[in-house]
């Protein structure tokens, strides 16, 4: 049986996407061509914002209202350390990218590559376990007051913040999801905020995936 698509499935999968273009661009890489690495460090760097806030805000919001929820508690402290140990891989990725990005060389961007490799190994590992574990149990108490005031403070936030978050979830995204984003969020607020507030990423980033 098939899980029901929900919002974190739909982040998650930009979170994969992106590294797996980065992996593949570094795969590519051309030695001392800097700013192709430059390109790329800020592509992740965009991308490590987005993870960063997403889990900031499952940790602010999201684990309390389970909690209040009745979920048990070891599971959301297994959660809090799934978080500990990407924060910790994604920084380390971070420090890789940026000598990569101030060198340019093609033994930088294997390190850089091999750090990638190890981070992608830790955050799938989380969002895994987040799906398969965390969302069915969640999944009884979508209606309750705990969780709707939970959904609330995760859809607020700076159009700016919004912006970027929107034009970034949606660069590329499947028909599949962008029918649920839709569902969820009316087209029109996400295409306002993602062209409006949205446009750095669309002239710092999202060129970098198709160069």
């Amino acid at each position: 049986m098939t899980a029901p698509l929900t919002m974190n499935r739909v982040i998650h999968a930009a979170v994969r996407r992106d590294l797996g273009r980065l992996s593949e661009a570094l795969e590519s890489a051309r030695d001392r061509d800097t700013a192709r690495a430059r390109d790329l460090q800020r592509a992740y760097a965009n991308l490590h914002a987005e993870l960063k806030h997403h889990h900031e805000q499952e940790d602010r919001h999201v684990f309390p209202a389970l909690t209040r929820l009745g979920v048990d508690t070891a599971l959301l402290e297994d959660m809090d350390t799934e978080h500990q140990a990407m924060s910790d891989a994604l920084t380390r990725t971070a420090a890789a990218m940026e000598q990569y990005a101030g060198t340019g060389s093609a033994s930088d961007a294997t390190a850089a590559r091999v750090s990638l490799k190890e981070t992608r190994v830790v955050v799938d590992r989380h969002l895994l376990h987040e799906e398969g574990e965390l969302e069915p149990l969640l999944q009884p108490h979508l209606e309750s007051a705990e969780w709707k005031e939970a959904e609330r403070q995760l859809r607020k936030g700076p159009p700016t913040t919004l912006g970027r978050f929107f034009a970034w979830l949606t660069d590329g995204m499947s028909v599949e999801h962008r029918a649920f984003l839709r569902s969820t969020v009316p087209a029109p607020v996400v295409t306002v905020l993602a062209k409006v507030f949205g446009r750095r990423y669309y002239k710092d980033v999202a060129p970098v995936w198709r160069g």
